[in-house]
């Protein structure tokens, strides 16, 4: 009963002070909020509701927070307590503010992604975007999580004196450690130069490895590959720097396509160059930038005929390429069927018989 009636004095006061203190920076929020969102609606641009929708979760936190921190030194609380109190306080405003500067960097990531649609027809910009967006965020995430918790561990006496003995005694366990890591970290650089250098980005078509396929995902370490047969490659990051590979996309998405047919040396090869055109018209698959029919070679058998064909993209050009085939052996085989490649042989008449 003791213990009760001392508790009426000081800490009932106590609480009351900090509960409203709660209760007037939450309604304190509701107000921002309320504002925040006119402002938004009548300010053109994504970029001031994102914000808004972003920042207010860790917002809603933070201000309770705050505003306990601002009252805790003048309340009649025990000293022990009240540093107890603080310290703990301190730790979540540290949390909450580490909170609210990656949730205003994924506001940034959304507005870009809403500006630069990769889904539209035209994406290269999107897709350069898009790439150094995701690259840059995921470093932006790990440096705040490394110096927010820096931080909350200074906040404890003893951690900070570890810390200053860990410093002074690296030697060979930083050795170590170092080279433990140092796939880790290059594959982090790695990640860095290529946002910077743009190799690659976003659903470009790249043969790595001897896999033809798309760029899906780009990790902090690594790359998936998305194959043709949704098989995916996980390429570190690393590779790109040090292997060659192939990007279909690089500048353009457009490409040149071939088809390599064999013929008789008696085909009529301007009959064969018209029926390609007809058929590249027809197809809705060429974008009517560049097509040819020549006589790449000429063997002991036959001659060798290439068809050159453009395509906006590389699904379109494998799907040109593989009608042009189609369609030029069908014409080859029903209106010139004696000009398909053949072996021809003569056969000596043998002397008559005594």
């Amino acid at each position: 009963m003791a213990t009760l009636e001392g508790m009426e004095g000081p800490y009932l006061w106590s609480a009351t002070a900090l509960a409203g203190a709660i209760v007037l920076s939450l309604a304190l929020y509701q107000g921002l909020l309320f504002a925040a969102r006119k402002i938004a609606a009548r300010t053109p641009g994504h970029w001031p509701a994102a914000v808004v929708r972003h920042g207010a979760p860790p917002l809603r936190a933070m201000l309770p927070l705050a505003a306990m921190f601002a009252m805790l030194p003048g309340l009649p609380l025990p000293e022990r307590l009240a540093g107890v109190l603080q310290h703990v306080v301190a730790i979540g405003l540290v949390a909450i503010t580490a909170w609210l500067c990656a949730r205003l960097i994924d506001a940034g990531v959304e507005v870009m992604h809403l500006r630069y649609r990769v889904d539209a027809g035209d994406n290269l910009q999107a897709r350069k975007v898009a790439t150094q967006m995701m690259l840059l965020r995921r470093i932006a995430l790990v440096a705040i999580v490394v110096v927010a918790g820096s931080l909350i561990l200074m906040t404890f006496p003893g951690a900070r004196q570890i810390g200053v003995t860990l410093f002074a005694s690296a030697g060979l366990a930083g050795l170590v450690a170092g080279m433990a890591a140092r796939s880790a970290l290059s594959n982090l650089l790695a990640g860095i130069q290529i946002a910077l250098t743009e190799p690659f980005r976003i659903d470009d078509v790249v043969i790595v490895e001897g896999e033809w396929g798309w760029i899906e995902e780009i990790g902090t370490t690594y790359v998936v590959v998305r194959i043709w047969d949704l098989r995916r490659l996980v390429v570190p990051l690393s590779y790109f720097l040090e292997h060659p590979f192939q990007n279909w996309t690089r500048t353009t998405a457009d490409l040149l396509s071939t088809v390599v047919l064999y013929a008789d040396y008696t085909v009529p090869v301007n009959e064969v160059r018209a029926e390609l055109h007809r058929v590249l018209q027809a197809s809705g698959l060429w974008d009517g930038k560049a097509w040819g029919l020549q006589v790449t070679d000429a063997t002991e058998h036959a001659l060798q005929l290439r068809a050159l064909m453009s395509a906006p993209d590389s699904g379109r050009g494998w799907d040109l390429q593989c009608h042009v085939r189609e369609k030029l052996v069908g014409f080859l085989r029903e209106r010139y069927p004696q000009c398909l490649p053949r072996t021809r042989a003569e056969l000596a008449r043998a002397p008559a018989a005594a």
